[in-house]
């Protein structure tokens, strides 16, 4: 059976844009390359070094789920009925089925004899079930300081991984708006970046990237996300000789009505951008709008802030 669409819904079909750009399945493995090219002569060269190595296991991790989707299809289809995330990270975080992957990861690493590294792994490797758990809750809940910061990159590997692997088995076309722009649709935790697309049908469109599962959806572009004002809003980089002005390939939108800013990728100045690996790299932006009075909202789960 066809569908016949009036006139108003052809052209609002027409001029809608795709409301959703889902991750590559070689999300992590792609992540890994980029963070390996940027460590390259970079002040924090170590750990994105650190970080594309936990990367190449989160890839190995989504390639071999430790586990299924814990969101039962009823459940699912009642959460997009309603236009809840079925994948709500409130919730499952509490309910655990992350823990086998955070187990599959510490299974995975490999550490050295001393140092930091390995206190931090045995730290990690020690610790009980319920004591992973709250930890989980505590850095999606934005709680850092409830988390040892050297653990908080493996943590966050393990969710993240757990996450974005449920979200590449869920029926995500039918993913409606959440409450606010900057709230995940999939799993309702907030933006970690921005990233302007190039190509195809999301050609020069912005959609928000997950910090946790890697979703991203289009909200419109010159507007804050977070109070929805586009007042006065202004774009500040880290240029440097290599880019020209207004043709960095990552600038901070910044909302004075709010005093608060979000990063963002433009894909066009440089094709292999990625939310978080790119956001790692810039840090000498945050303490740069830090100190000119803006806060940042987006969390990077793989980094403890200060």
């Amino acid at each position: 059976m066809s569908t016949i669409l009036e006139p108003g819904q052809i052209e609002a079909s027409a001029v809608m844009p795709p409301f959703l750009h889902l991750p590559p399945a070689n999300l992590f493995e792609l992540r890994a390359a980029r963070l390996e090219r940027l460590a390259e002569g970079h002040a924090l060269g170590d750990y994105l070094r650190l970080v594309a190595q936990l990367c190449h296991l989160q890839q190995r991790l989504v390639d071999h789920p430790p586990s299924d989707l814990p969101v039962a299809e009823a459940r699912q289809r009642l959460c997009l009925n309603h236009g809840l995330p079925p994948l709500a990270a409130d919730s499952l975080v509490r309910e655990g089925a992350w823990l086998v992957w955070l187990q599959a990861l510490i299974d995975e690493l490999q550490a050295p004899a001393s140092g930091p590294l390995a206190e931090a792994l045995r730290a990690l490797r020690a610790s009980d079930e319920t004591q992973r758990k709250g930890w989980g809750i505590a850095l999606l809940g934005g709680q850092y300081d409830a988390v040892p910061p050297a653990l908080v990159p493996f943590i966050g590997a393990a969710l993240q991984a757990a996450w974005s692997s449920w979200l590449l088995a869920l029926p995500a076309t039918e993913l409606k708006p959440a409450g606010s722009l900057g709230q995940c649709p999939a799993c309702g935790s907030p933006a970690m970046a921005g990233l302007v697309r190039n190509r195809g049908k999301h050609n020069g469109l912005r959609y928000l990237a997950c910090s946790l599962c890697a979703c991203e959806w289009h909200v419109v572009r010159v507007k804050c996300v977070y109070c929805e004002s586009s007042k006065d809003l202004r774009y500040t980089s880290l240029e440097d000789d290599r880019h020209a002005p207004g043709k960095a390939p990552l600038r901070a939108e910044c909302c004075p009505g709010c005093n608060t800013y979000l990063k963002h990728c433009y894909l066009e100045n440089d094709a292999g951008g990625d939310a978080l690996a790119d956001d790692l790299a810039s840090l000498a932006l945050d303490i740069r709008l830090d100190d000119e009075g803006f806060q940042r909202l987006a969390p990077n789960l793989l980094l403890a802030p200060g």
